[in-house]
């Protein structure tokens, strides 16, 4: 009973998947005998992670800090922007296009030019986050402050309810589900844009340790810095989803979580 119970908790179900997926890569290594010039085995990732470890932890640190900053000015930017456009079709009209032309303009084209402008350091990659993380908070932040049902604010109207208090009581609540679905999209973004900034100008990060192992043809490294890279973006999800549990329990999601676990 308790090894079924362990084999089907939803907490320990992503960790039974990793595993499959990391067997299945080692099968299909050997099945098809690819050599590790093209792909390295699990093992050899593994232990590049062990040995390389205080090396990738202090390059860990420089990716994790342009991530939090871009990330920190996605969401302190981007939320009083999309308020903006979804109380004004004016603002609407003008900023919204431009906000779409940005998002088609190629970050790694532009990256260059963050290097020229701001010179080397966490500054270029701070703003190759930011630029990336910055659209999915303004997009899914307005559809949130849209959804708002007209005839729930009316009626807070007619109850005497002033403008900042329909806001904090009815329009971001109801707003709160999709701010936090843009947050969490954006941050795992960010992990990217931080990468993006450290390929174009920067001797630190693991963007960098990913270009010299490239050029050195250090697979398994590449790889450990990789794995190192999806669990920041892991981690810094998780970290927002207990936010969202902790800040919105009466949400519907919420409650089928702990229905689910009770």
């Amino acid at each position: 009973m308790r090894t079924q119970r362990l084999l089907t908790s939803p907490g320990l179900r992503p960790f039974w998947l990793v595993l499959m997926l990391i067997v299945l890569w080692d099968l299909l290594i050997r099945l098809f005998k690819i050599p590790p010039y093209l792909i390295p085995n699990p093992l050899s990732v593994a232990k590049q992670l062990v040995a390389e470890w205080p090396m990738l932890l202090r390059e860990t640190l420089p990716t994790l800090y342009a991530t939090l900053g871009g990330f920190a000015l996605s969401a302190l930017i981007g939320v009083p922007i999309a308020m903006w456009i979804a109380y004004s079709r004016v603002v609407e009209s003008f900023v919204y296009p431009l906000l779409v032309f940005s998002q088609s303009v190629p970050k790694v084209a532009i990256a260059p030019l963050f290097v020229v402008w701001f010179g080397f350091g966490i500054v270029p990659k701070v703003i190759a986050a930011f630029l990336l993380g910055f659209f999915p908070v303004v997009v899914a932040t307005v559809q949130g402050f849209k959804s708002v049902e007209g005839d729930v604010i009316d009626l807070a109207r007619s109850m005497g309810a002033n403008p900042f208090k329909i806001f904090l009581k009815f329009r971001l609540p109801h707003a709160l589900p999709s701010i936090f679905s843009g947050l969490k999209v954006s941050v795992t973004l960010a992990v990217v844009g931080a990468v993006v900034g450290e390929f174009v100008g920067s001797n630190s990060g693991l963007g960098y340790v990913l270009q010299k192992a490239n050029g050195t043809f250090d697979l398994p490294l590449m790889f450990a810095a990789l794995v190192i890279l999806s669990m920041i973006g892991v981690l810094l999800f998780l970290v927002l989803e207990l936010i969202e549990r902790w800040l919105m329990p009466w949400h519907a999601s919420q409650r089928h979580d702990l229905a689910a676990t009770a």
